[in-house]
């Protein structure tokens, strides 16, 4: 026979003191948790939305980054004409040849200065790309010129980045013409300009560093693959744009939650404590009660159930106010190094339904530990000892 949840719930709630603090522990614990999960899931996000599954992206045989890759003139030629590529209703072939390279620049009202990728694409790089938005009050750069956008979350990060700023690159000065907005991909976190002026600017006459185009089939991919890889005139490796960008984001990710897992897990084992001694003094204080229970019929066994619930309850409401104290950072801007190009990389915090579903089943950990040897105690109360008042 089972013990009533509606005992549980009236003894939690008849201990007010204890209750509130035991679940602000777990909630705080809890709220570190998910934190640092939507940080790293931010992050994720941003990456993973960069690009378009539908383009093939080309770096040089055994590049692990854009910035590290080279691919000669003549070979983004041979990749420009190749039949996989789509084109525009004009006739004209969705590619872009684009360098890259990374530059320090000051930061906008506070000390020090960040790394932030320029880069040089073809004009049509802006529909080839794909999400890329000019915001209002700016433009696109004109091809040929000395005009660069910038991306929106960057634009107001950094000096010199406002429309009608100059931004000196290396030895030359460029005109902020707009800022764009590219769906929330890392995108937003460059500058782009004409490869035609950026390329001489970074010292990046000789040829490109990557070639992106829009397939024409994607269900082809593997085919083109094989052929461009096997091209010895190439000698490149070819990617879809998605899975590519998506990939680069694994490291940083994974170093996050280890950090955040490891961060959770210290006060994780205060919380642990702190419900524990919580459930020892109810147990504590409730001795006679429990004898009454076991004199009534319950077995042991269901006096261990009844206050492992008590404890489970308890935790979930921390774990609540985990999920509550969590939902203001969800949106929040932040930045950080991508470790692949060293550039930075401006992102927003994303506290999704899944993180918050993660942070109660944490919480619900927490009371299931924490509760298992008071509620143990509870189940090996010696009835006639307790009951003589021993």
């Amino acid at each position: 026979m089972a013990i009533p949840l509606s005992y549980n719930v009236r003894n939690v709630l008849q201990r007010p003191v204890s209750t509130v603090t035991t679940s602000v522990g777990i909630g705080l614990t809890v709220a570190i948790f998910i934190g640092a999960l939507a940080l790293a899931e931010g992050f994720r996000a941003s990456l993973v939305s960069t690009g378009r599954p539908d383009n093939a992206l080309v770096l040089r045989k055994g590049a692990d980054s854009e910035i590290s890759s080279g691919i000669g003139r003549e070979a983004a030629s041979i990749i420009r004409s190749h039949p996989s590529v789509a084109t525009d209703p004009d006739g004209r072939p969705l590619v872009s040849a684009e360098v890259a390279a990374v530059i320090n620049k000051p930061r906008l009202g506070q000390p020090g200065s960040s790394n932030l990728t320029i880069r040089g694409v073809d004009p049509v790089a802006v529909n080839v790309r794909g999400q890329i938005q000019i915001e209002p009050g700016g433009r696109t750069f004109t091809p040929g010129t000395d005009e660069v956008i910038v991306g929106r979350r960057v634009a107001k990060r950094f000096a010199n980045c406002a429309i009608g700023d100059r931004l000196r690159i290396q030895q030359r000065d460029f005109t902020v013409v707009g800022h764009f907005s590219a769906g929330g991909s890392t995108f937003e976190s460059e500058i782009w300009g004409d490869v035609a002026t950026v390329g001489p600017a970074i010292d990046r006459e000789g040829g490109y560093q990557t070639v992106v185009y829009r397939m024409r089939n994607p269900g082809e991919f593997a085919a083109v693959k094989k052929a461009l890889e096997s091209d010895p005139r190439l000698q490149v490796e070819v990617h879809r744009e998605q899975e590519f960008y998506a990939s680069q984001s694994e490291m940083f990710t994974q170093l996050i939650k280890g950090i955040g897992i490891f961060i959770t897990a210290i006060m994780g084992i205060g919380a642990i404590f702190g419900a524990m001694n919580t459930m020892f003094a109810a147990v504590g204080t409730r001795k006679r009660e429990i004898a009454t229970l076991l004199v009534l019929g319950f077995s042991p066994f269901a006096v261990l159930v009844s206050f492992m619930f008590e404890s489970i309850f308890l935790a979930l409401i921390g774990g609540l106010v985990g999920c509550l104290l969590s939902l203001p950072i969800n949106g929040i801007s932040t930045s950080t190094t991508n470790f692949q190009s060293f550039s930075e990389i401006g992102f927003a915090f994303r506290v999704t339904p899944a993180l918050l579903a993660n942070g109660l089943f944490f919480s619900l950990i927490l009371g299931v530990i924490g509760g298992f040897l008071p509620s143990l105690r509870a189940a090996r109360q010696p009835i006639a000892t307790t009951l003589r008042g021993g």
